[in-house]
């Protein structure tokens, strides 16, 4: 089956060389007029396709048929600058934009949402445009991501991941979503990211030490989901995005739309998807001498839904940009069954009921966020105002069954865990002379946790951080920018007490016994307090860039560092806090390579990272009720390693790319003195090549993608971890644009992990219990405008 679907593929591939129409991509740079400094993050529009320019203020927008156009291009606190140009004669433009706000309005319009690089311009990063979404969309959105270099995933089924930066993930990568920081549960290694990935247009992807601006959790990266365009005046347009996969039976909805009068504007979406028990390429899983069948290599209990629904209203005019934006994101997912405890082998429960059912043990999670963004020109400064208030709730449950003294409880509920977060954040830009542009602001986060069910692990709490910081862009000269920047953070953390609902017993000096209610967590308040700094530089050549960047970061210990005192069943371990635990201390070297001239690019970006006391979980030789004791300490981290990529066009047609991520760590202090960190991705490859194709049929457009993933064993392990074989993996892609009722449809077909390998990612939660990577998957999907 699958054979005649690739030699179908690949029959269009060769038989379309031979039609017709000719595509063109349109190249440039976008300047300063008076300085000459490349401007980062400029919107360019030719006809209905659209650009934004690197950190070096080059653009491409590609697939550009014969004709004339008139080239736009807009930029916050810019003058638009509209180009008429002839393709295919003008494909190379030099375009430089006057500083000013007599176009405000328009600018606001179509810039703000691109205010990527130019608060970090020292430290590496990466700009996800729309229709690298678009090309790439896997089942969660860190799933899409983890193609960019640096950038990886712990994942638990079909659509649940987290996401880690330079092998650090949980806490210390901020996900910023409209400006706000999304708060979920992102301390468990099994609770993924609540977010809708349908209709994000820009993300920003910040690799280092970024707490200067984004506050604790920032200390090795930040995925920045920025706010999205403003739409068109008199406008009225929407999609519809239809998606099928053959793996676990997915089928799946998304429908957009948004509109605009003159200054008020509106957009809302909603998403729903459904999917069965996935596949891996095995009949059998063997986990602790205990060999696990599987019906028809489904993975059994790993269905799931999920129903998304966001709506937003926003006011624009020459001197405000205000939206606020209201999303709830719901799932019920399905954990596979033998992952939750071994008791699943005694168990009565039939998890082979249906390959949609949803069985012990699963979960549900409800995220509700209001978040207002408001910007506000007035004369030399712009003031940003960002708040939000997010509510996270999130229940597991399990099959009911007694553990030690605990009786067996009369439902499945074994934990709730209930977030209120109250966000403000608050910044001036203002220019300081003619060289300085200095930002300075204030970041307030107040968060309210409560608990229930009748397992523990973690105590209810309350945390309240604030933060102030001042940043300066100072340029040297026109191609040579310093960044400075200092930040002090100030937190509390209050936990709760919590006692156990049953008794247990307690022997007594007098050789009696008591049966009382042990006490899990105190009542306990600790003060936190830290300074983070930011300093480096930014040399322009030619097309070439060059960075440094050195940075200190902290980040506090969460209640789950600190508290912890119960059974995790996800991981069938006892988890121990220490309530003496510090904050940690990052200190990091940042440098950067990045050019690009034509057809060509290229990029390296190492580093070098110290943690003074890195907090992280230890196994102990002790035991609780049969269970291994696990307790958070801390150890000092040395970490080395960097990106390289590199890429090139031939013959107008066909692109090439490569690159590479590597990261090495150890622990130089501690029990695990001379071990790495958990979870360490190991060296990895990524290989990928497409080519345009001439419009053939009712094909418009087609592109043939493919990519070759290259990952080494990884033997760099903390016991009581396993070395992870390496892998290779290829994906296959055809996108093209078809008229279905005289109406443009974008469709992708794709085969992910087309040769049905069976590997291990030594950054999947599963891998723990020797489950390996999904198999095959056919998936089509369609986006239909209006």
């Amino acid at each position: 089956m699958w054979q005649n679907c690739i030699g179908t593929l690949l029959g269009v591939f060769l038989c379309s060389v031979s039609y017709t129409q000719e595509l063109y991509d349109i190249r440039g740079k976008v300047t300063d007029k008076t300085s000459g400094t490349p401007l980062s993050g400029a919107y360019i529009t030719v006809g209905k396709h659209t650009g934004i320019t690197d950190i070096n203020g080059i653009f491409q927008v590609r697939d550009i048929p014969e004709g004339h156009y008139k080239v736009k291009a807009t930029f916050l606190g810019y003058a638009d600058t509209v180009l008429a140009i002839a393709i295919p004669a003008d494909t190379t433009l030099e375009i430089t934009m006057y500083e000013g706000a007599t176009a405000l309005n328009e600018v606001v319009v179509n810039g703000i949402k691109h205010r990527n690089y130019n608060e970090v311009a020292s430290l590496p990063s990466y700009t996800v445009s729309e229709d690298f979404m678009n090309e790439n969309r896997e089942n969660s959105l860190m799933q899409t991501l983890k193609k960019l270099p640096g950038v990886s995933t712990i994942n638990i089924g079909s659509g649940q991941s987290k996401p880690v930066i330079r092998g650090l993930g949980f806490n210390r990568v901020a996900v910023i979503q409209n400006g706000v920081k999304h708060e979920a549960q992102q301390w468990g290694s099994d609770h993924a990211l609540e977010i809708d990935q349908y209709g994000i247009e820009t993300i920003e992807i910040v690799k280092g030490p970024a707490s200067l601006l984004y506050g604790s959790d920032a200390i090795a990266g930040v995925v920045n989901i920025q706010p999205p365009g403003i739409p068109e005046k008199n406008s009225l347009s929407g999609e519809v995005n239809l998606l099928a996969e053959s793996n676990n039976d997915l089928y799946g909805i998304s429908a957009g739309i948004r509109a605009r009068k003159d200054k008020w504007f509106y957009r809302g979406r909603l998403t729903f998807r459904d999917y069965a028990d996935y596949k891996v390429p095995t009949d059998q899983i063997n986990y602790e001498n205990y060999i696990f069948d599987l019906h028809k290599s489904r993975l059994r209990n790993t269905a799931g839904n999920e129903i998304n629904g966001s709506f937003s209203l926003g006011y624009v005019s020459d001197r405000i940009r205000s939206e606020t934006f209201f999303s709830n994101v719901y799932a019920r997912n399905g954990f596979f069954a033998n992952a939750h405890g071994l008791e699943v082998r005694t168990s009565e429960i039939d998890y082979d009921r249906s390959a949609r059912d949803i069985d012990y043990p699963y979960h549900e999670v409800n995220h509700f966020k209001i978040t207002n963004n408001t910007v506000v020109f007035s004369g030399d400064h712009t003031f940003r105002f960002e708040l939000g208030f997010q509510n996270n709730h999130r229940e597991e449950h399990s099959e009911p069954v007694p553990h030690g003294y605990m009786p067996k409880p009369d439902n499945g509920k074994e934990r709730v865990f209930k977030k209120n977060t109250y966000t403000l954040n608050a910044r001036d830009t203002f220019k300081a002379g003619d060289k300085h542009t200095l930002t300075a602001g204030v970041n307030l986060e107040l968060q309210d946790n409560t608990i229930g069910g009748w397992g523990f692990l973690i105590p209810g709490y309350q945390r309240f951080t604030a933060g102030i910081f001042a940043y300066d862009q100072f340029e040297i000269r026109n191609d040579l920018h310093l960044q400075a920047g200092l930040r002090y953070d100030y937190g509390v953390m209050d936990t709760e007490p919590y006692y156990d609902w049953f008794p247990s017993p307690l022997s007594n000096s007098d050789g009696t016994t008591s049966y009382v209610h042990l006490q899990r967590a105190q009542d306990k308040t600790r003060n936190f307090g830290n300074v983070s700094a930011s300093l480096g530089l930014n040399y322009t050549k030619g097309n070439t860039t060059y960075k440094i960047n050195l940075g200190k970061s902290f980040r506090m210990p969460l209640a789950n560092e600190l508290a912890s005192d119960g059974v995790n069943y996800h991981m069938y371990r006892f988890e121990k806090g220490d309530p003496d635990l510090d904050p940690e201390q990052s200190y990091q070297i940042d440098l950067a390579l990045e050019h690009s001239s034509g057809a060509f690019d290229f990029g390296i970006s190492p580093f070098v990272n110290f943690f003074h006391n890195y907090i992280y979980l230890n196994p102990t030789p002790d035991y609780y009720e049969s269970l291994q004791i696990y307790e958070y300490t801390q150890s000092k981290v040395f970490r080395i390693g960097g990106e390289i990529r590199a890429g090139i066009t031939l013959f107008g047609k066909l692109r090439l790319d490569a690159s590479g991520e590597y990261v090495y760590s150890e622990q130089t202090s501690g029990v695990k003195k001379g071990y790495t960190l958990p979870f360490s991705p190991p060296l990895s490859g990524l290989f990928s090549a497409e080519y345009k194709l001439k419009d053939f049929l009712f094909f418009k457009s087609p592109l043939v993608f493919t990519s070759y993933r290259i990952t080494a064993e990884q033997n760099e392990i903390v016991p009581p971890e396993r070395r992870t074989a390496g892998f290779r993996v290829m994906d296959f892609s055809f996108l093209t644009e078809i008229d279905l009722f005289r109406t443009p449809v974008e469709m992708r077909l794709k085969v992910n992990n087309l040769f049905d390998s069976k590997y291990f990612d030594h950054t999947s939660f599963y891998r723990l219990i020797e489950v390996p990577e999904a198999g095959r998957n056919f998936s089509v999907s369609l986006a239909v405008p209006f």
